[in-house]
């Protein structure tokens, strides 16, 4: 954690979230750059599985998803801004640290046996205390700990259905990048982003700021990150993931995925 500058120096913003857990610790990193970081995410990811930690980039979940992680691990942290690494470092260490020196959890007590007891079994081996995971945001790093091995439950009904689903759809849109200005049409959207067909191709990995006009007049403003590219003369174009943590952003796009769910049905 300490080191983050040094691996990310294109970095022109840094935010992090600390907090604890009876049995581990969570760290979450937003790193704002002008292009997405690929190898140096790569590196940091492999740093936090060499700890024993586990590395999610947030922004590759669906929104749903994404924020039911962070409620479960993030849930009442403690801000540190970017220059403040070292204290959060510290923070961490210490809860860490007397995590692994007052061992394992005692086990819930079993119920009464309504019967004979079958033979009992070995004791599991205690379990290390869990280390800081990462994962990712916006144009955006993140850490947090048990994300990839205990994902959060998928809910029911419709919620799943419009998670899952990609809608064929026809909207106009805007995306911007530094170098231009885009007015196209996206052919496909989901919970988690949309494809547009269009001749203007940002590089993968960047950040593009993007202006959806729904049906009902209502908009989904906000950046998103160039996914994958598709280099074809008539049918190529971009795969835009939502960024946007906002919640007018999220209301918005769920409302609009409700919808379609209750069309195609």
């Amino acid at each position: 954690m300490e080191g983050l500058g040094a691996l990310m120096p294109s970095a022109q913003s840094m935010q992090l979230v600390v907090a604890f857990r009876d049995e581990a610790g969570a760290l979450e990193v937003k790193v704002e750059v002008p292009g997405y970081p690929r190898a140096a995410v790569e590196r940091l990811g492999e740093e936090v599985r060499k700890s024993g930690g586990t590395f999610v980039e947030l922004w590759r979940l669906p929104k749903a998803e994404r924020d039911a992680l962070r409620s479960r691990t993030l849930a009442g942290g403690t801000p540190f801004s970017g220059t403040e690494r070292t204290q959060a470092a510290q923070e961490l260490r210490q809860h860490l640290e007397a995590l692994s020196a007052r061992g394992p959890l005692p086990a819930a007590p079993a119920p009464a046996p309504l019967s004979t007891p079958p033979a009992e079994a070995p004791p599991a081996p205690p379990a290390p205390p869990a280390a800081p995971t990462a994962s990712g945001g916006e144009s955006y790093r993140a850490p947090e700990t048990d994300a990839a091995a205990d994902p959060p439950p998928s809910g029911s009904g419709e919620e799943p259905q419009r998670r899952a689903r990609r809608f064929a759809v026809k909207l106009e849109m805007e995306f911007r990048t530094e170098l231009d200005f885009v007015r196209e049409h996206a052919l496909n959207i989901s919970n988690g982003g949309l494809f547009v067909r269009t001749a203007h191709r940002p590089p993968q990995d960047s950040v593009v700021t993007v202006d959806v006009k729904l049906p009902n007049g209502q908009r989904l403003q906000g950046e998103a990150l160039v996914v994958h590219v598709v280099d074809a003369p008539y049918t190529g174009g971009v795969g835009l993931a939502f960024l946007s943590d906002d919640a007018t952003f999220a209301a918005t796009l769920d409302g609009y995925l409700a919808s379609l769910v209750g069309e195609k049905a």
